[in-house]
């Protein structure tokens, strides 16, 4: 059953021969048949130009030019522009949107050989926490189909999960990679801010989205770290500090490692069974011979009204593209011009994208901008600096990823506010542009728990090295759901 073996397996099987990644890809493409329609965690299936990606990087393989991660199938969430394939955003805005160009995303996994079955359903503009807000629907939880896989990539979090790719790309702005990986029980790593590319990627909110791998362990994301990260002149953003070979250290030791515990992520917040569930693992990460340490980051409550700010103010501004004239959807008959602006709008974005762009453009507005903005952003640094006087005594900083389990469909669609404190514990991360990593840590209910790992700048080599090795004496990240454990 080679859809159970994880990156690293599947890449030693294609080296030594023993099936072929057109073999691969069709296996793939098999159960995304079989499940798609229950989980809707596709939006686009390549399955035509997947097979010439397979042959073509067998043929490779034989030459022996193979980079170890040629052959390996690879689903990309929809809004990395994919040349000649649509890129919607999940939104019906950009639902006819074929993409002119590559994402460097993109190139980096064609350029290592990767092959692409096709993109995966997302909130709409990556706004969401629970993949609801899709144009093309939601999508269900592999591990209850009545519940919620988080979001915003939860297209691609749910097709790990179930088995559908072996490995996913996804995005974080506010752990838009870390929660919907909690919830589905995969790996899911958001490096620092300009450790990737932002280049082809389409903007939520442009000084907080980062694009991440999204795999079954953390030796995985390591192997398609190694060929995402690194420097791109096209994004000024993007950073060109050195990146290492995170495969390399994965075996190193972590004793004398130490573990920070802020006391605030666990508060009456979080739920008791999740909060007894972490006290396990960070048991075994002592026996691993890690010091654990409590910490304060005093302005952990600021974070949600901070990111609820920025975010949005961005938003509004990256948003405005859209307006019917250059690309996209175009309402039918406009009067003139104005009601070419409203109507294409109105119809085109859905509910919590217009929430949104209307909270950045109050807060963005003359008469409130200091009010919001500027005082946001004070407090913003203000959280950047919590995490720099708790590196100074620890080297990782553990926690939960998300305060509750997966959550049913609909339940939280009514109340905002509810939905937006889903991501308390990954927004503050973002905030401070520093890198987060969730993986497995066990069950509540029949239900994944995420554990959480924050680490300084550019620094996640030791993120992977520590959830590796807790990987390596648990195995809640080998857990399939019931549904997909089967042979095709």
């Amino acid at each position: 059953m080679l859809h159970t073996y994880s990156l690293a397996e599947l890449s030693q099987g294609l080296e030594k021969g023993d099936f072929t990644s057109v073999a691969l890809t069709q296996h793939y493409l098999e159960r995304i048949k079989q499940h798609q329609e229950m989980l809707n965690c596709y939006i686009s299936v390549c399955e035509e130009s997947a097979l010439a990606q397979a042959a073509a990087a067998d043929t490779t393989r034989a030459r022996g030019a193979a980079t170890p991660l040629t052959g390996i199938p690879i689903a990309q969430k929809d809004l990395l522009c994919t040349a000649g394939v649509k890129t919607s955003c999940g939104s019906k805005m950009l639902d006819n949107f074929i993409a002119p160009y590559d994402a460097a995303v993109i190139e980096r996994c064609n350029a290592a050989g990767m092959v692409m079955l096709g993109k995966t359903n997302m909130d709409e503009f990556a706004m969401g926490s629970s993949n609801e807000n899709s144009f093309h629907g939601p999508v269900m939880n592999p591990w209850d189909i009545e519940r919620v896989p988080g979001g915003s990539s939860g297209g691609s979090a749910a097709a790990v999960a179930a088995r559908l790719t072996p490995c996913a790309t996804g995005t974080d702005t506010g752990g838009s990679i870390r929660q919907p990986a909690a919830l589905t029980g995969i790996t899911g790593l958001k490096p620092t801010y300009g450790r990737i590319s932002r280049y082809g990627l389409i903007a939520y909110a442009s000084s907080l989205d980062q694009a991440g791998p999204m795999t079954q362990t953390a030796e995985d994301a390591a192997l398609l770290l190694n060929i995402l990260a690194g420097h791109d002149p096209r994004d000024s953003t993007c950073m060109s500090n050195p990146v290492p070979d995170y495969q390399a250290t994965l075996n190193q030791s972590i004793k004398g490692l130490t573990i920070g515990i802020p006391e605030e992520y666990f508060t009456a917040e979080l739920n008791s069974q999740i909060g007894d569930t972490l006290q396990v693992a960070i048991k075994e990460l002592q026996k691993l011979g890690a010091n654990i340490k409590p910490i304060r980051l005093p302005n952990t409550h600021l974070g949600v009204p901070v990111y609820y700010v920025i975010a949005p103010a961005e938003a509004s501004s990256n948003l405005s593209r859209y307006d019917g004239v250059r690309y996209g959807y175009r309402c039918e008959n406009p009067k003139d011009l104005l009601d070419l602006y409203k109507r294409t709008r109105a119809e085109g974005f859905g509910e919590e994208v217009k929430r949104r762009i209307l909270i950045g453009t109050y807060v963005l507005s003359a008469g409130y901008y200091d009010a919001y903005y500027i005082k946001a952003q004070k407090i913003r640094r203000l959280i950047r600096n919590d995490f720099i006087e708790a590196f100074k005594e620890v080297d990782v900083i553990l926690g939960p990823t998300s305060p509750t389990t997966a959550f049913k469909l609909g339940e939280k669609t009514t109340d905002p506010i509810s939905m937006y404190l889903s991501d308390i514990y990954t927004i503050n991360v973002n905030l401070a542009g520093l890198p987060g990593l969730s993986l497995p840590a066990g069950f509540v209910d029949g239900l994944p728990v995420g554990m959480q790992l924050i680490g300084k700048d550019f620094d996640e080599a030791t993120l992977l090295k520590v959830a590796h090795q807790y990987q390596q004496v648990s195995h809640w990240h080998r857990e399939i759901p019931n549904m997909f454990k089967g042979a095709k």
